[in-house]
């Protein structure tokens, strides 16, 4: 790591190590296409020669948009290559966002994946100036337009191969040049209060926190992974990039969204990180599944997962809940040749972690931030705890709670040699004193020496009676539920909690469908009676389980799902609580005032821009007298 202290020289190292070897797989019509080391390095060779030709260099942002993809890891590191900065961009991102990221960063080129994301970029005009060069991979819709920023990535490698021809050497030079030092990556982190910032990270910083992560979660060339979590991420940074150039990873990219699953299923990755929402989605797709079995086959299933949370308890595996049910479980998920597992970027309720560890499946929990190059701790072998998240990799990354209370509670702090390298056109770092991260969670240190994380430090509520709560737990345990989407617990400064639930449309329809319900709409669903009487059975499945000044008095269903387009959610899916609570503000105020029933007229905009008129009428679903009952 001396001598390989960025992505370009780990790329350039393994091309000549193991040439032949496989480093990449894409699906594509149908068919797993293999890319190997020499491949990988002479396509990234030509997209870097090529942004040279086009006049790009050292101090230049190039922006990244599209699917997970080989060109994409290819073009970042090409872009490192030139001495460039990588700005990765999500896919579903709306015109506003992208203009303001790359509007900020003054992007003068962005290697984009269709026509998709194309449109964006063309439809934004003159509000990017700085925007000399739009390159496109796939062609398909691309000869109605015209703009002369317009190149194809396939006319990108031909230059590039061309110079590579004329000038041999000047790939190898170009490669020897960069420095780990060097600012090489602008990552956005999660924007849960405001706009997303871009933390600069160093590709030297890169590469030593990956090693660093590896001492605590080993991995080789006979590791598998898929990558499905969004590029832009920093945690697929560090597997799809970091950990597959380093140790020589398999990297495999599905063909379309639509098939992740069963793509995943093909390739039985050894390693996975999902994100809280895609473990919750799958724990309710299960769930969903069972419902739709056989009586036999609901028995099994309700045996397996009882004697698998017994075993757990104890500490062990039951071979009975593997023979009936985990084993066949496990294989139709595509989990059977997995050796670890991870969650991260947010919390896992405690629940969904246990409902997969009693499968077998080796899950454990990662921390981390942007600014900390992702994820710091982790769990170890045998010290895994649902209700923590691990240790740090190594004794250099060191955590401390500043200012606790009288039950060590208090603010996280982080630090390491490998921290970011500040905010890319920001006066100054806030977040960053005396090299310690102010991570703004509120967490503690618990006796066996695991960094237990309970919410943000913003959103730890106190209720009008002086009762300290975290809304994120008691939503975490609601989303357990197969028939919760999304849930927003409230009640700071107020008298008791209440909730907004949003129902999971896919599954909720089909229970419906059964239950011969005539619906049209997600909204006309979840104003039905009877799914209401459904949800309101699983909050106080929840509330049985919490303490009696923790439980949810009042809810509502919402008319529409909460959306990262509508800015209620974060592209990584976490609940944007000030927009939140000014968007719904009305609704809040009448559940708290005691109305039964809260008239609806508003209209949503869809991704295409057309806009629907809802009219509704929600019902808020008064949990109180059940809780005197069981007080009494």
């Amino acid at each position: 790591m001396t001598e390989a202290d960025t992505l370009p020289k780990l790329l350039y190292r393994n091309a000549r190590a193991v040439p032949a070897e496989i480093a990449l797989r894409e699906k594509e019509f149908g068919i797993w296409r293999s890319i190997t080391w020499a491949a990988y390095e002479a396509r990234t060779r030509a997209f870097a020669l090529g942004l040279r030709q086009l006049g790009l260099g050292a101090g230049d942002v190039i922006g990244l948009i599209g699917d997970n993809r080989p060109d994409w890891v290819m073009g970042e590191i090409a872009a490192h290559a030139i001495g460039a900065r990588s700005l990765g961009l999500y896919r579903d991102a709306l015109e506003e966002e992208v203009a303001y990221l790359l509007r900020f960063a003054e992007a003068k080129a962005v290697i984009a994946e269709d026509e998709e994301q194309v449109d964006k970029l063309l439809n934004l005009g003159a509000e990017l100036p700085a925007l000399r060069h739009i390159l496109y991979c796939d062609p398909r819709g691309m000869r109605k337009h015209e703009d002369p920023r317009l190149l194809p990535v396939a006319e990108l490698v031909r230059l590039g191969e061309a110079a590579h021809a004329a000038a041999p050497a000047a790939w190898e030079a170009m490669v020897a040049a960069t420095q780990g030092d060097a600012v090489a990556i602008l990552c956005t982190t999660s924007g849960t209060t405001a706009r997303p910032k871009l933390a600069m990270l160093t590709g030297g910083a890169l590469v030593r926190h990956c090693a660093a992560y590896l001492k605590a979660d080993p991995k080789g060339p006979q590791d598998e992974y898929v990558s499905v979590l969004p590029l832009p991420w920093i945690m697929e940074q560090i597997y799809a990039l970091g950990w597959g150039l380093l140790a020589r990873m398999k990297v495999s990219f599905v063909e379309e969204p639509e098939t992740m699953m069963a793509d995943f299923r093909e390739i039985g990755p050894s390693f996975v990180l999902f994100a809280p929402r895609v473990w919750e989605a799958l724990a309710a797709e299960v769930r969903a599944r069972v419902m739709d079995a056989s009586p036999f086959k609901r028995r099994m299933f309700d045996l397996g997962m009882r004697q698998g949370l017994a075993a757990l308890d104890r500490g062990g595996r039951s071979a009975l809940a593997d023979q009936v049910l985990f084993r066949a479980l496990r294989d139709r998920l595509g989990f059977s040749n997995l050796t670890s597992a991870a969650t991260g970027g947010a919390a896992l309720g405690p629940d969904t972690f246990r409902f997969f560890q009693a499968m077998g499946v080796p899950l454990r929990q990662i921390y981390g931030q942007t600014e900390t190059l992702g994820a710091f701790t982790v769990h170890r072998p045998g010290e895994v705890n649902q209700d923590t998240v691990g240790t740090a990799f190594t004794p250099e990354i060191e955590t401390r709670i500043d200012t606790p209370d009288q039950n060590g509670i208090g603010e996280i702090l982080a630090r390491h040699p490998n921290m970011f390298a500040g905010y890319f056109g920001a006066a100054g770092n806030d977040d960053l004193r005396d090299g310690w991260l102010h991570t703004g969670d509120a967490g503690y240190i618990d006796k066996a020496g695991q960094l237990v994380v309970i919410d943000r430090v913003k959103d730890m509520a106190t209720t009008a009676g002086g009762d300290r709560f975290s809304p994120q737990y008691i939503e975490n345990k609601l989303k357990f539920s197969p028939y919760v989407a999304e849930a927003v617990v409230l009640g700071d400064g107020r008298p008791h909690l209440a909730a907004m639930l949003c129902i999971r449309f896919p599954i909720v329809s089909k229970w419906a469908e059964r239950n011969r319900i005539a619906f049209t709409t997600y909204t006309d669903l979840s104003a039905r009676p009877e799914v209401t009487a459904l949800l309101q059975a699983e909050v106080e499945k929840v509330n049985a389980g919490l303490p009696e000044p923790q439980r949810i008095r009042d809810f509502l269903l919402l008319y529409k799902e909460l959306d990262a387009d509508d800015e209620e959610l974060t592209r990584t899916r976490k609940v944007r609580r000030g927009v939140i609570n000014q968007k719904y503000g009305d609704l809040i105020e009448a559940m708290y005032r005691g109305d039964a029933t809260i008239p609806v007229d508003t209209s949503i905009t869809f991704q295409d821009g057309t806009r629907q008129r809802i009219r509704t009428t929600l019902r808020v679903v008064s949990l109180r007298p059940a809780l005197q009952q069981a007080a009494e």
